[in-house]
């Protein structure tokens, strides 16, 4: 049977085609067609003339994840599998762009990048992946429109805490971990400082979560406020910022709420046993795994976030070690909401943090390794059907701490000729070598009894290597 592969570029309201074979030369030409229905017709006429042409042949498709620009074309080519021999498949951006670099192609239009597409399909038929129906659709629009809804809190909470600044600030030192709801219910009645020392005590206490004494300690500091916007213009903005964040809070809680009750799926009940993940933060971590058999180990899916250090090791030279941040955004930022809910709440994650902290490591790159933590624990607890246990992590450190009492592990790519001493290498590099050396010695005289301290530079390079 042959294979043919449908390469498709979509932009803004219209996408380029083509149909290569399996020695990705065009069995179809480019042709471009527009993204409504009869766009979209088109496309099946000229897929099904094709496919009678080829009766015996498959049709492969793709589209590149574009932020939502393909979806209806996806949708559609899904649609098509019902009456044409033809499989769909999202591919990852990136992976094509680097595909289209090895063939050393520097010009990038619309038609070449359609192209791109079909011929990675052709050299990487082992990482695409086929998609029948997309089962978490509207799952996946319902968390995105969360997300979206609170982006948007977040935005009118900054515009509200710079106008509170000029027009009462002492309000300000409540607002350090957030915007209370308690605040945002004041600031509906009296949203500047001029409002507010006009008010009575009881009259503020009436305000969930504000006692008397509270009361009278805002009317008291507005009575003494350097706020220099008094104007009815600002107490109008003020008070109508206040009153979309708090709507847009409850249409959050109320949308939730619903998806919560609709997300019947055990991976999600599984996620939430950890402690530091939540309701919709265990729902977005499962949208972005969908499948854990997707990823042959926890590096992978950790490089598939982005989360994987990197590092630059080239002869006498080496760089610094930092996060690579090259793969999925959303999940990342996710996982670093679930890390400091976690270092707060959860022990195993919280001794992570502090050790690391006790190493001499930045706080955010102690987060950083506690974001790492949580995602070989996650890809365990899903891997193996298992919730949360410490104990479970504690038995896996435990079984995988080097034993430098048995002798020091040979490097493996030295199996075929250990050290020279007569090789014309570079001082640093020699130095290196002498290290090794004497910490080779170090660990033959503790194992005879001889006690004295053990460089473990090395011992942690080796292990590095062969991960």
């Amino acid at each position: 049977m042959k294979s043919f592969y449908l390469g498709i570029d979509v932009s803004k309201g219209y996408a380029d085609f083509v149909i290569v074979n399996q020695q990705k030369q065009p069995v179809v030409k480019n042709f471009q067609l527009d993204d409504t229905f009869e766009g979209h017709g088109h496309l099946y006429e000229i897929l099904s003339r094709f496919l009678n042409d080829y009766p015996k042949a498959a049709l492969y498709a793709a589209v590149e994840s574009t932020g939502g620009y393909e979806n209806n074309w996806y949708s559609t080519l899904i649609s098509f599998q019902a009456s044409l021999n033809i499989q769909t498949a999202r591919l990852n951006p990136l992976a094509v762009v680097h595909n289209g670099k090895a063939d050393l192609k520097r010009n990038k239009t619309d038609k070449i990048s359609a192209q791109n597409v079909a011929e990675y399909m052709v050299a990487h038929p082992e990482k695409v992946v086929y998609q029948q129906q997309d089962h978490l659709a509207s799952l996946r629009k319902q968390w995105g429109f969360i997300q979206m809804l609170t982006k948007q809190s977040s935005q009118l909470v900054n515009q509200l805490n710079s106008l509170l600044y000029t027009a009462n600030p002492e309000l300000l030192s409540f607002c350090r971990d957030g915007m209370p709801a308690w605040i945002l219910k004041l600031l509906l009645k009296y949203p500047t400082a001029d409002n507010l020392k006009k008010a009575r005590v009881n009259t503020v206490a009436k305000i969930p979560y504000v006692s008397l004494d509270k009361a009278k300690e805002l009317i008291d500091s507005a009575k003494r406020s350097v706020a220099s916007s008094t104007d009815p213009v600002t107490a109008q903005l003020i008070t109508a910022t206040a009153e979309q964040i708090l709507n847009l809070k409850k249409t959050i809680s109320k949308q939730t709420d619903l998806m919560n009750a609709q997300c019947h799926v055990p991976e999600v009940d599984l996620l939430k046993t950890f402690i530091g993940i939540g309701d919709l933060s265990s729902v977005g971590l499962y949208l972005e795994i969908q499948n854990i058999a997707r990823f042959k180990s926890p590096k992978k899916l950790a490089s598939f976030w982005g989360l994987h250090p990197v590092y630059k090791i080239s002869g006498d030279g080496s760089g610094a070690i930092k996060m690579s941040k090259k793969g999925r955004k959303n999940p990342r930022k996710i996982l670093y909401t679930v890390a400091l809910s976690a270092i707060e709440h959860n022990p195993l994650i919280k001794s992570v943090y502090q050790y690391h902290l006790q190493q001499g490591k930045h706080k955010m790159a102690a987060i950083g390794v506690c974001m790492h933590k949580i995602v070989r624990i996650i890809y365990g607890m899903l891997k193996n059907n298992t919730a949360f246990d410490p104990a479970i992590d504690a038995a896996n450190r435990h079984r995988s701490l080097p034993d430098i009492t048995s002798g020091r592990k040979k490097s493996k790519d030295r199996r075929f000729q250990d050290y020279d001493a007569k090789a014309p290498v570079s001082r640093r590099q020699q130095k290196k070598r002498l290290e090794r050396e004497r910490s080779q010695s170090v660990i033959e005289d503790t194992k005879c009894g001889i006690s004295s301290p053990v460089p473990i530079g090395d011992i942690i390079s080796d292990i590095i290597s062969d991960l």
